[in-house]
């Protein structure tokens, strides 16, 4: 039987999502969760973006509740979180590759509907 103790590095699979973080199953019937915030320091939108079903994910162990069998996780600060961070838009990244189209878009309409009144 496994004897898990805060600190210690562990691999989870994931068994499932919900919009605040991922739940893992581990040895000997232990479960887990890693909750959103303690998934990146980055912004969070969507807690699929860090794994997918069945996907073996390295996290810390943050608390255990032995009677309970569960763990409480983190990737925060760790080189998996980092790699799929590098994968991510954070923040107003989105917005600062769509604001030239949207522009665009606008000036194109802007100019047909000034070439329409003449």
């Amino acid at each position: 039987m496994k004897n898990y103790k805060k600190g210690d590095r562990v691999i989870g699979i994931v068994t499932g999502f919900e919009k605040y973080g991922i739940f893992l199953a581990f040895e000997d019937e232990y479960t887990g969760l890693i909750h959103i915030s303690e998934l990146s320091d980055q912004f969070v939108k969507n807690v699929e973006d860090y794994a997918a079903l069945n996907d073996q994910v390295p996290c810390i162990v943050l608390e255990v509740d032995e009677n309970a069998k569960k763990l409480k996780c983190s990737i925060k600060n760790t080189e998996y979180a980092r790699r799929k961070d590098s994968l991510i838009d954070h923040g107003f990244a989105p917005l600062k590759k769509q604001l030239p189209i949207w522009m665009n878009e606008k000036i194109k309409e802007y100019n047909i509907e000034i070439k329409s009144e003449k």
